[in-house]
């Protein structure tokens, strides 16, 4: 049983409390924030509330659970890696590239582990889909596209500053659902080609009583582009904070003899369909992969399970940080007007086998 601390008592938070209640090999013991009074207001009387720093030395503790803001995970990693816990942490792994590298060699050296999510990918939508690539339904993979466009979160969100600011836009918050997908589908991307562009400088908030509050945008919110696989397969990618309205799907693969249709990223089930030269319509394929019913932190008692057999855990670091540096290189390769080549790679985690349980797994 992994002792859980969780760290950023926020929104998100009250999803994982109620997920991680219904997990096997995990226990929530204690909840931190530095303004203590939301810990406070989410503790109960066997999850006591804690300051940062007594969660880190709490003895009872022996995984941290990073809810903080994007700014924040690297610096709440470092210092539970530092208390000697084990760290799994929402998307993004850091801010960067160079701030997310030395997690993974302190956390290596160390023989701690990192998990990050997405763990959506561990749902019966992307490893059904898994399961009908790797068994050859569709032939040989070859190309994907990968779709994600909404108009903007100021619409519905009540403070959407820093979705407008670096690291935020299309790319870096949408886009580890959909490039751990792909890599989890196709494998590790070792080359990248984008271009970027940006509709509005200032834009307005809709909702909350900071309605009609002007902010700039800071960063491209709209990028498009090619992401090269090491298997050869080419993924056409468009993430967007400037499109009204779409029809586009989220991912579709296609192969040498057939085409399947995946379901929302951001989710954890939802319909595969496939298309094969045989069958030329669009056929719904049965669940064959994935944890059953999950939500969020189902990553956590994977990795809880993977720590107590001595086994790698699916939502790894090392995942989180090639899916960070390809998106990082996307950016870069359209500010840069040239393609790039992606410096990291990554073995595919192991599939979900149908019927699995984050503690059989």
């Amino acid at each position: 049983m992994s002792r859980v601390g969780i760290v950023g008592t926020g929104v998100i938070s009250g999803t994982y409390l109620e997920h991680l209640a219904k997990l096997p090999g995990v226990d929530v013991v204690a909840v931190a924030d530095l303004d203590l009074s939301r810990a406070q207001a989410v503790a109960t009387d066997s999850v006591r509330a804690l300051t940062p720093d007594e969660l880190y030395a709490a003895d009872d503790v022996d995984l941290v659970v990073n809810l903080t803001i994007p700014a924040a995970h690297a610096a709440v990693h470092q210092a539970a890696l530092a208390a000697g816990k084990h760290v799994y942490g929402e998307k993004p792994l850091a801010m960067d590239r160079v701030e997310a590298e030395p997690l993974l060699k302190y956390a290596a050296a160390n023989n701690l582990r990192i998990g990050c999510a997405p763990d959506t990918v561990l749902g019966t939508g992307t490893q059904t889909a898994r399961a009908v690539i790797d068994r050859g339904d569709i032939g040989v993979p070859h190309a994907a596209t990968a779709f994600m466009v909404t108009p903007g979160h100021e619409l519905w969100h009540p403070a959407p500053e820093f979705y407008y600011q670096p690291g935020g836009g299309p790319v870096l918050d949408m886009g580890p659902y959909y490039v751990t997908s792909l890599v989890t589908l196709l494998g590790p991307v070792r080359r990248v080609t984008a271009r970027a562009g940006q509709s509005k400088q200032e834009r307005t908030i809709h909702t909350g009583p900071r309605a009609g509050t002007v902010f700039p945008v800071e960063v491209p919110t709209h990028v498009t582009g090619v992401l090269e696989h090491e298997s050869g397969a080419l993924t056409t990618v468009l993430m967007s904070f400037d499109v009204w309205a779409g029809r586009l799907p989220r991912i579709e693969v296609h192969g040498t003899d057939g085409s399947l249709s995946v379901p929302d990223p951001n989710g954890f089930d939802g319909t595969v369909e496939i298309v094969t030269a045989a069958q030329r319509e669009w056929t719904e394929v049965a669940t064959a992969g994935g944890y059953a019913g999950a939500g969020r932190g189902v990553g956590v008692a994977d990795m809880a399970r993977a720590l107590r057999n001595g086994e790698p855990h699916r939502a790894n670091g090392e995942l989180a940080y090639h899916v960070l540096d390809v998106l990082e290189s996307f950016i870069d390769s359209a500010v840069q007007d040239q393609p790039l080549d992606v410096a990291s790679t990554v073995t595919r985690p192991a599939a979900v086998p149908l019927g699995a349980t984050p503690d059989t797994a």
